[in-house]
């Protein structure tokens, strides 16, 4: 039997003027290709170590200095690998003995999971509740580290970012990957707010990057002189010590840096995190409104205060296949609607990214609309 949707064509009024709508990798504004294209011949193909690409970290570090309002003494930390590789960084460089780990989704999930099969550190105290909600962080004395994540890229529920405990009592590591750029955060209250290029900052993925307060720095240093082996690929102390040089330990992709920073410039040049964070929950506005009208879509996170403004997580009726619904969506040029995979809902994900044009996401809605109403 063939189990293929109907061919169904959107009218013209009803095509974004981008159709990118993932939530990593994320739409890559045109602007950006284009001063790299632009860039290429005296920056692509050239040593990370040389004045090109240092002044493009260097830049990238200032900005986000910038973007952040970073107290002094924060520094802005990269490498290589992506947030998932910052957690091996952290179990090495900035977990003492114990964590305290927030789960709410996979992602969450993950971080935990790999803390307790660190065998250098003592089992971590897990603190879970039902995907699209959030816990609260609860005050331990038994811990060193708290793991708190801004936004759960797999289920679109989000969190506010508060230290459990007074400022060095216990390291704030903020999982902020699809966060970072679309969200407020005070940064007084976490220690290592990282994350990775290709969401939020609109670039190709391979990089993390970590803003670092004193008391996390720190950290780094009374671990390392505790003699614990750690690999220099993975020592926040190495990461350290080279971004003060305006580099990396080993080869960055020059294109992500260049795209990233490219992005990060254009935030910065449109009213920085405050504009940014403003033009996502314009979206996200425009996506929760339409779904709480619909008669055949609702938000999954059902508290409002918790609902993502930078990924949008929508249940559709079970009368709705709503695989059929982003395979045509798909084919009229409106990709990576498709649901977190391993959350296993009938549902559309929708990145509000600050690349993301609230004027699509507006579009987008009539689109799904129209789909729905050609398969009924």
């Amino acid at each position: 039997m063939d189990t293929s949707p109907p061919e169904i064509t959107l009218p013209a009024d009803l095509r974004p003027a981008d159709g990118r709508f993932g939530c990593g990798p994320s739409k890559v504004r045109d602007e950006g290709v284009a001063a790299l294209l632009a860039a290429a011949p005296t920056y692509l193909g050239t040593s990370h170590r040389q004045a090109p690409v240092r002044s493009v970290v260097g830049r990238l570090r200032s900005g986000m200095k910038d973007l952040f309002a970073l107290p002094d003494g924060y520094e802005v930390v990269m490498g290589n690998g992506g947030a998932a590789c910052f957690w091996d960084v952290a179990l090495f460089s900035l977990i003492e003995r114990r964590s305290q780990h927030l789960v709410f989704g996979n992602f969450s999930e993950s971080f935990a999971t790999m803390a307790a099969a660190a065998p250098h550190l003592d089992a971590p105290d897990v603190i879970e509740s039902p995907v699209g909600t959030h816990p609260e962080a609860k005050p331990n004395p038994d811990v060193d580290a708290y793991a708190l994540t801004h936004n759960e890229t797999s289920t679109g529920a989000a969190m506010e970012i508060l230290r459990p405990v007074p400022a060095g009592e216990g390291l704030v590591l903020v999982d902020a990957t699809s966060a970072a750029g679309g969200m407020r955060v005070d940064p007084t209250q976490f220690d290592a707010y990282y994350f990775s290029p290709q969401k939020g900052f609109g670039a190709d993925g391979g990089l993390w990057i970590a803003l670092c307060s004193p008391d996390a720095l720190a950290r780094v240093d009374k671990i390392k002189a505790t003699g614990r082996w750690i690999p220099a690929s993975l020592s926040l102390g190495t990461a350290v010590a080279n971004a003060r040089l305006d580099q990396t330990y080993n080869t960055p992709g020059l294109a992500t840096l260049f795209l990233m920073n490219d992005q990060l410039e254009w935030i910065l040049g449109q009213g920085g995190l405050e504009w940014a964070a403003s033009r996502c929950e314009t979206s996200a506005n425009i996506l929760y409104a339409w779904a709480e009208k619909s008669d055949y879509a609702t938000p999954f996170v059902a508290d409002p205060a918790d609902r993502s403004p930078v990924v949008g997580t929508v249940d559709l009726d079970e009368s709705i296949d709503a695989k059929a619904v982003t395979k045509i969506l798909r084919a009229n040029g409106i990709v990576d609607t498709e649901p977190y995979r391993r959350l296993g809902r009938n549902q559309l994900r929708i990145a509000m990214f600050p690349a993301v044009d609230p004027a699509d996401i507006e579009v987008l809605t009539g689109a799904i609309d129209y789909v729905v109403s050609a398969l009924s």
